[in-house]
C-alpha cells in the first residue's frame, strides 16, 4: 500500500506541477522580465558613468538563455519541486490517516497539504519574503539563502512537535482544546525565533513597488495553486486506492 501511496502521490506532484508552472509563467514572469530588464539597464548606466570603457564592453554570457530559463526551465524546476513534495505528502498521509480521528482520506490529504503549506512555506515567506532579480546585494545571496532555509528547517520542527504534543493533548483536553494549544505553542516559538533572526531588506528605494508587488504575489499564488492542487489530486486517488484496498480485503 506504501508503494501505492507513493506513486499516486508523486503523480499528484506531477499535475500539480504542471497547473504550478502555467500559473508562474502567466502572471509570474512578466515581473520577472521586468527586474530583468532594470537590472540590465542600470548596468548599462554604471557602466557609461565609469571612467573605464573596457567593461562596458564586457558582456557575461549567459549559461542558459533567457527563454529556456522562463520555459523549460522553469517547467523542470516546478516539476522536479512538485514530485518530491508529492512523495514526501503521501508518507506523511500513510502515517497520519486513522490517527487524525475518522477523517476521509480527502480531508486528512487535505489538512496536510494545508498544513505542509503554512509551515514550509507561508511563515517563512513572511519573514523573508522571495524578491525578484535586481533586488540584494549579489555578495548576500549566500547568507540570505542560508537564513531563510534555517527559518523553514525551525518552522518545519516546531510545526511537527506541536502536530505530536497536540495530539496528545486532544487525547486529554478535547480536540479543539489540543489544536488551538499547539497551534498556540508553535506561533510562539516561531514567533521568538523570527523576532531573534535577522531581518533581510535590500530592495533599493528606487526599485517600482508595483513590480516588486507583483512578484511576489504571482510567488504566493504560485503556491497555493501548487499546494491545493497537490491536495485535492493526491486526496481524490488516495481515497480511491484506500476504498480498492477495502474491497479486494472484504
Amino acid at each position: 500500500m506504501m508503494k501505492t501511496l507513493l506513486v499516486r502521490g508523486m503523480l499528484a506532484g506531477l499535475i500539480a506541477g504542471v497547473l504550478a508552472f502555467g500559473f508562474a509563467y502567466a502572471f509570474g514572469e512578466p515581473s520577472v522580465t521586468t527586474a530583468i530588464g532594470l537590472e540590465e539597464s542600470a548596468g548599462h548606466s554604471h557602466s557609461h558613468e565609469g571612467a573605464d570603457p573596457a567593461p562596458a564592453e564586457e558582456h557575461e554570457e549567459e549559461l542558459v538563455p533567457r527563454d529556456i530559463q522562463s520555459t523549460a526551465g522553469l517547467l523542470t524546476g516546478v516539476l522536479v519541486y512538485g514530485v518530491a513534495i508529492g512523495g514526501l505528502l503521501s508518507l506523511a498521509f500513510a502515517f497520519a490517516q486513522g490517527r487524525l480521528g475518522s477523517l476521509r482520506p480527502r480531508v486528512t490529504a487535505l489538512l496536510l497539504t494545508a498544513g505542509a503549506f503554512t509551515v514550509v512555506f507561508l511563515v517563512p515567506f513572511l519573514k523573508y519574503p522571495a524578491n525578484p532579480p535586481a533586488v540584494g546585494q549579489p555578495g548576500t545571496i549566500g547568507s540570505r539563502t542560508e537564513l531563510y532555509f534555517g527559518f523553514v528547517a525551525v518552522s518545519l520542527l516546531a510545526g511537527i512537535l506541536a502536530t505530536v504534543f497536540g495530539r496528545k493533548l486532544a487525547d486529554r483536553l478535547g480536540a479543539w482544546n489540543g489544536f488551538l494549544l499547539a497551534a498556540a505553542g508553535y506561533l510562539l516559538v516561531i514567533g521568538v525565533v523570527a523576532w531573534l533572526m535577522p531581518v533581510v531588506d535590500e530592495v533599493p528605494p528606487t526599485f517600482p513597488a508595483s513590480t516588486l508587488w507583483s512578484f511576489r504575489t504571482a510567488s504566493v499564488g504560485t503556491q497555493v495553486t501548487l499546494w491545493l492542487a497537490l491536495g485535492l489530486a493526491f486526496g481524490a486517488f488516495a481515497e480511491k486506492a484506500l476504498k480498492q484496498r477495502t474491497a479486494v480485503s472484504a
